[in-house]
């Protein structure tokens, strides 16, 4: 029968092969062996090769075997330990790398950084401190420093105070407050403008100490550096006590004594609770929240210190509402319009004040009387003069015997110009030059009750005319003075040897400006100062002595000269005495007094003058404008006479 076909086998790997061959091989050997045996029988077919299913399992284990050492390797301690190696040593060169860099922006920042041991003694400004006459402060210039204090010395609540207010963390933080900059951001954000900030107190000792008010990045990384030496160098409490004796707090003062004594008359060891707030709201615009030139301003201040000192727990509610109901501002020492004396004060007190060292100095000034004279001018100018186009005035006070200044406004407020028109200001006296055109025909001869003719003169083309244009004939002296008669005055000029001769005895007196060379001297058409001509009127009303105006009890300055004869004084005192009794001043009499003086009126109404003397004082005022323009009508037996005897009524 018919052989059947063989079946290839199916495709093996070598491996496989060989096995297939090995076993083949067994087979034959065994199949020899039985056929020998049995003699040449039917030829048996082979012996079957090992079952596919183990030949698979061997090819999986030699392919598992084969990726075996690849994932060995790959988890190996070996290779652990290379990318730990790796990472560490990168880590070393970045990290030195960086060190360097940082070394490397310190170091630049810190070239021109001050030295912080030096800082902490570095100099200040002489300071000078001007009282009035009855030792109160006036006014204050240079760094004035007062009593150096410990946490110990003064009152629980004053550091409290600073740091409810200024820095609210400053016992827990090392000098830079990144919770307290956080939250400054967050509010000012939410407010849309700077509200709080963000520096630690130690930072503005830094800023204070060290640095400059520069907004720039150096200037910002520098105060870091200074405030981590600060609080690596001092302890918290020695860097408060430091901050409380160095911060800028106004008024020229610096550290918390030397405000306390500016501000209230009392060292910081006993300010009360209410002056403590008020001291702590200033570091933040010492300008802005100065009691003396805003009130209102460091009161609202110092509420807000109070609410955040309650809010912290330094302090009770209760407590809070009591101080801030006992806020009370009283007069600043010498007004504020006491900067015009000040001023001219501290020009004069280099022949006292060695270089480079702190002065107290006592002044001539009487307070009341100066914000008196204030209060009066701005009354006037406020008032009437405002009607009147009167825009600006000017007051002096002047003891008549010695030359001590005893008030000075410079003009309607020292805070809007510190320009001093008492002192400074150039202006036409008008007929208040008359006097010393009476005073060259006395000291030639002339007697108050003497004749003269008031009558029209033409002098080349200029033809002087009366004030109210009318002519009374042959008159007294006397009486010409009382009623400013111009054609008069003309005449004794002329009789007394002309401008020159005038001039020469307003200088004899203490006018020290230079005087025109015509004959409309006799009208006051020269320009002199306020101060300078009512100083110059000394001579009528002291026995005839010249004084110089001073303003510093131990000025060196001369003895009162004599330049007029006792007589002669006397005869001038009379005649002015009439001005005020019954001639152009009658607005100016006080009664139960002795009042005299001389009125003066430029052309147009541009100057407008009253100057003379209530019982050994003299008082002179000016009323105008800086532009020089006209006023309605305004002359000196107006609102000049009516401001003296204001001013002459707190006089004593």
């Amino acid at each position: 029968m018919p052989r059947a076909p063989r079946t290839a086998p199916p495709a093996r790997s070598a491996s496989s092969r060989t096995g297939s061959r090995a076993a083949l091989g067994a087979g034959a050997g065994a199949a020899g062996a039985s056929g020998a045996g049995t003699g040449g029988g039917r030829r048996r077919p082979p012996a079957s090769p090992p079952s596919k299913p183990a030949a698979r399992t061997t090819s999986r284990t030699s392919a598992a075997a084969a990726r075996k050492p690849a994932a060995t390797a790959r988890r190996s301690p070996a290779a652990k330990r290379h990318w730990a190696w790796s990472l560490l040593r990168w880590g070393i060169i970045l990290g030195v790398w960086g060190t360097l860099a940082l070394a490397a922006i310190v170091l630049w920042f810190s070239t021109d950084l001050p030295r912080p041991e030096d800082a902490l003694d570095a100099g200040r400004r002489p300071s000078l401190v001007l009282q009035d006459r009855s030792g109160q402060t006036v006014a204050t210039f240079g760094d004035v420093v007062g009593e150096k204090l410990h946490l110990r010395d003064m009152p629980p609540y004053l550091p409290a105070a600073i740091v409810a207010v200024e820095d609210r963390r400053f016992w827990q933080h090392p000098g830079i407050d990144p919770i307290g900059i956080l939250r400054a951001a967050w509010v000012n954000a939410r407010a849309g403008h700077v509200v709080q900030g963000g520096s630690t107190l130690t930072q503005q000792l830094a800023k204070t100490l060290f640095l400059t008010n520069a907004r720039t990045l150096r200037r910002k990384v520098q105060e870091v550096l200074l405030t981590l030496w600060l609080e690596h160098r001092f302890s918290k409490r020695e860097i408060l006590e430091i901050y409380l004796n160095r911060v800028y707090l106004g008024a020229g003062a610096w550290g918390v004594d030397a405000a306390a004594r500016q501000y209230f008359g009392v060292s910081a060891r006993h300010v009360s609770l209410w002056q403590a707030a008020v001291l702590a709201g200033l570091p933040r615009a010492p300008s802005r929240f100065n009691p003396r030139v805003n009130p209102a301003a460091a009161t609202a201040r110092a509420r807000d210190v109070l609410a955040a000192m309650a809010e912290t727990g330094a302090i009770t509610q209760d407590q809070a509402t009591r101080a801030t109901q006992a806020i009370a501002f009283g007069t600043p020492a010498g007004g504020p319009g006491a900067g015009w004396f000040a001023d001219w004060v501290a020009d004069q007190t280099t022949a006292l004040v060695p270089d480079g060292r702190d002065a107290v100095l006592r002044t001539t000034l009487d307070r009341a009387l100066q914000a008196h004279a204030e209060a009066r001018l701005a009354a006037m100018l406020d008032g009437p003069g405002a009607a009147a186009g009167v825009g600006e005035g000017a007051v002096v006070v002047i003891d008549a015997t010695s030359g001590a200044v005893r008030a000075m406004v410079g003009g309607r407020s020292y805070r809007a110009g510190a320009y001093n028109r008492a002192v400074l200001a150039r202006r036409q006296p008008g007929s208040a030059f008359k006097p010393f055109v009476w005073l060259t025909a006395v000291e030639r001869g002339k007697r108050p009750e003497d004749k003269v003719l008031d009558a029209p003169i033409r002098i080349g083309g200029w033809s002087p005319m009366n004030f109210e244009r009318r002519y009374e004939g042959e008159v007294t002296l006397e009486q010409a003075l009382a009623d400013s008669i111009n054609t008069v005055s003309v005449r004794l000029l002329l009789a007394a040897g002309g401008p020159r001769a005038v001039a020469a005895e307003a200088a004899r007196c203490g006018i020290a400006d230079k005087l025109p060379n015509d004959a409309s001297l006799a009208l006051g058409t020269g320009e002199v100062g306020l101060l300078e001509l009512t100083a110059a009127y000394a001579p009528f009303f002291n026995g005839g002595r010249r004084i110089t105006p001073y303003g510093l009890e131990r000025m060196p300055i001369a003895a009162p000269e004599q330049v007029l004869t006792a007589e002669d004084a006397a005869q001038m005192a009379r005649m002015l005495r009439a001005v005020v009794a019954r001639g152009t001043g009658r607005a100016a009499a006080v009664p139960g007094r002795m009042v005299a003086g001389k009125t003066g009126t430029t052309q147009d109404s541009r100057d407008a003058w009253f100057v003379g003397i209530v019982d050994g004082t003299l008082i002179g005022v000016w009323l105008g404008n800086d532009d020089n323009a006209p006023m309605k009508g305004v002359t000196g037996s107006g609102l000049p006479a009516r401001l003296f005897r204001e001013v002459a009524a707190a006089t004593r």
